[in-house]
């Protein structure tokens, strides 16, 4: 790391501390101890960290991020492989989806609906006035009664009701 050694660290980290212990005393005098001694802590870490060598540290660690970072945006060959990856999981969900519809059972093909006769026995009625259509394959739910609650009712007619209409009674 040629460029660390490039800076003169020791006068820079006095002189940032020097500049915080002068806004240190300014808060004393303004806004109490409490204030004042966390602005001296504060003031205190660049020497600190010059002094143990957590500056040379920090400076690696940054170096190494930056150029992960410029690496990782300016080079096209890690584009290509962002794209790439982005391929593999749009070709993954799609693999899903139409596995999904093949092993789904029950569902007929749209072409073997469309194209299949009539079933034989009692012919379709309209539905009533108010009434949304019945699918096909589906059972017909009998109707439920809107009859208003009395105060006799215990607490089980509702689960009574939701028994009946399943057929569980």
């Amino acid at each position: 790391m040629g460029n660390f050694e490039a800076i003169a660290w020791l006068p820079l980290c006095a002189g940032v501390s020097l500049a915080g212990l002068a806004l240190a005393f300014l808060a004393f005098r303004r806004r109490g101890a409490a204030a004042g001694l966390r602005v001296t802590a504060w003031a205190l870490l660049p020497v600190a960290a010059y002094l143990t060598g957590a500056l040379q540290a920090l400076w690696r660690i940054g170096a190494t991020v930056a150029g992960f970072v410029t690496g990782l945006v300016f080079n096209p060959a890690v584009w290509a492989g962002v794209a790439v990856a982005g391929l593999s999981v749009v070709l993954f969900v799609v693999s899903g989806v139409m596995r999904g519809r093949k092993l789904s059972p029950g569902r007929k093909k749209k072409s073997d609906a469309a194209g299949a006769p009539a079933q034989a026995g009692p012919a379709k009625q309209a539905p009533a006035a108010g009434k949304a259509p019945q699918a096909p394959g589906k059972p017909q739910r009998p109707a439920v009664s809107q009859k208003p609650a009395s105060k006799a009712d215990d607490d089980f007619s509702d689960i009574e009701e939701l028994l009946k209409r399943r057929g569980i009674s």
